[in-house]
């Protein structure tokens, strides 16, 4: 087989670029989407800091091109006349005030408020705040209430409008937390602990990601954090610190002696069975968690059945191996599973 001409190769690339041509706008407009989780939508503190900074910055920018772009179109235009007369002088007096005075004050004023932000995101100035601690994994999160000894999995609820104390850990790699629209982003580096803070100012959902590449699933470790009424909270938190329920009967009981005689006993904990592995996620109220395997997929039967099956054909590379079950044993597995709410 003869090897493509230089020629060929960028006729291949040009119909590329023209098919792809068409998608292009599409994609932007999909990326503007407001249901994507960007900074620049606040809906916490820490977060209105970095959204403040980064049109601080816009701003400027665009008020040096507009001066730039008007000095360039007023040269143009004396260029042009009827009359050009050569200006005597070195200009030394424009150079340095444009090109070194102004910059200069431009640069101490940003880099005064960017230290003001940063002393206000490392301090948050609140004694009583709530302490979660978040442990990354490949590839997953686990979310730790130490006030409440209970361990829970890629959620991470909040009471809107207080203050919670985070404490970052990694149990692998690198890894870095970020929630776009509540806070900065801070690394879990191995072998130190990292700290940080968040305050939801509505409820809502908020969708975070990994935001250092940690392997083959990086872009399938997401967490969501959930910020609710303070009621809501202390019900979720009371629930949460529960063991769980014992099934009464019937397929969800039968799902439970699953459970505790399958190999998921030996990588998962569930609270109240014999199952106290701790390799995976703590399943203990598995079910009123809304995504699986770290965002990958929804919390429904179905796809919890395809990632008990074969996990890998869903996120390849994870730690979860296939698990051998009759489609009878599946089917229980999942009634119980249902019921760890």
């Amino acid at each position: 087989m003869t090897p493509p001409t230089a020629f060929s190769l960028r006729r291949r690339l040009g119909r590329a670029c023209r098919a792809a041509s068409p998608a292009a706008p599409l994609m932007l407009l999909a990326s503007c989407g407001g249901d994507s989780p960007s900074t620049l939508a606040p809906a916490g503190a820490g977060a209105r800091r970095v959204a403040g900074l980064w049109w601080l910055l816009f701003g400027i920018s665009v008020a040096v091109a507009v001066v730039v772009g008007v000095l360039i179109i007023w040269v143009l235009a004396r260029r042009t006349g009827a009359e050009v007369r050569a200006r005597t002088g070195s200009g030394r007096a424009f150079v340095v005030t444009m090109g070194v005075a102004l910059p200069a004050i431009v640069l101490a004023f940003v880099y005064a408020v960017g230290l003001r932000d940063l002393r206000d995101l490392a301090d948050p100035r609140d004694p009583r705040a709530l302490l979660v601690e978040v442990v990354g994994h490949r590839w997953w999160w686990e979310v730790r209430y130490p006030a409440s000894g209970f361990v829970t999995a890629n959620e991470i609820h909040v009471p809107t409008g207080s203050t919670v104390h985070l404490r970052l850990t990694t149990a692998d790699v690198n890894h870095s937390f970020w929630v776009p629209r509540l806070a900065v982003k801070t690394d879990l580096v191995a072998g130190r602990v990292n700290e940080m803070w968040l305050r939801a100012e509505r409820d809502g959902v908020y969708r975070g990601q990994c935001a250092e590449y940690c392997g083959l699933q990086h872009g399938h470790m997401a967490f969501h954090v959930v910020a609710q009424p303070a009621a809501e909270f202390a019900s979720w938190l009371a629930g949460q610190a529960r063991p769980a329920a014992t099934p009464p009967g019937g397929e969800a009981a039968r799902g439970l002696r699953v459970l505790q005689s399958a190999s998921c006993a030996s990588c998962h904990t569930v609270r109240g069975t014999r199952a106290d592995g701790k390799v995976g996620p703590d399943l203990t109220h598995v079910g009123s968690r809304r995504f699986l395997a770290a965002g990958a997929i929804p919390n429904t039967p179905g796809y919890l059945g395809g990632w008990i099956s074969n996990s890998q054909t869903i996120k390849p590379g994870n730690a979860m191996p296939p698990q051998p079950l009759t489609p009878d044993q599946l089917r229980s597995l999942i009634a119980y599973l249902g019921t760890l709410r």
